[in-house]
């Protein structure tokens, strides 16, 4: 049965409805205020939204979104490249240089391990970090992961498998409270945790 008196506005509503977070009355408002819009403007909008798809690509080194091959942070000399941040994603990158605190690079996991997720190791890029310390240009690692049981379970994961490499492991400073993510922590908070991290060993002798 047709909701709408016009099937190609149910069937705008029913694509914005599936983006996070929009439920299908604030996919109607959105359809509806779309089509009040001058057509010129919507033309824009639809063909950024098309141009982000098609052209925005994954950095080669870190895995950040990039109009390049390379990312802005990773192809900037000013950048620490000795010390890297491993972060769950991209979100997250933007949260922590949004503290205007940190000046190493990143490493992006796409993911923490949870087992009730179906998510374990092999679906993380994990790969491409052991590659980026093979020449042993990387000094310090820091894990920067949600401080949830899975970002826990992830750091630990981590720490068995780097313990070869001679790198220093640390881990951000627990200003953040036990259970938030990092997008959702505020920038002084955030900061203060990355500038005050800890040896990740040190957290494991508290346990």
């Amino acid at each position: 049965m047709q909701t709408y008196p016009s099937i190609i506005l149910e069937q705008a509503v029913n694509e914005l409805a599936k983006l996070p977070g929009i439920g299908r009355k604030t996919a109607l408002r959105m359809a509806l205020h779309l089509l009040k819009c001058p057509a010129v403007e919507v033309e824009i909008f639809g063909n950024s939204i098309i141009k982000m798809r098609n052209e925005i690509t994954y950095c080669k080194i870190c895995g950040n979104i990039s109009d390049h091959d390379i990312c802005e942070i990773c192809n900037n000399p000013k950048r620490d490249q000795s010390i890297v941040c491993v972060v769950e994603d991209i979100r997250d990158v933007m949260a922590i240089e949004n503290t205007n605190q940190y000046q190493g690079v990143y490493h992006i996991l796409g993911g923490i391990i949870s087992p009730i997720e179906g998510k374990g190791p092999q679906d993380l890029h994990l790969d491409l970090l052991m590659q980026r310390l093979e020449p042993g240009n990387i000094h310090e690692i820091i894990l920067a992961l949600p401080t949830t049981i899975e970002g826990d379970t992830t750091n630990f994961y981590l720490f068995r498998k780097l313990n070869g490499y001679n790198v220093t492991l640390s881990v951000i400073a627990r200003g953040i409270s036990i259970g938030d993510e990092l997008e959702h922590t505020d920038e002084v908070t955030l900061g203060r945790s990355i500038l005050h991290r800890t040896p990740y060993e040190s957290t494991l002798t508290r346990k």
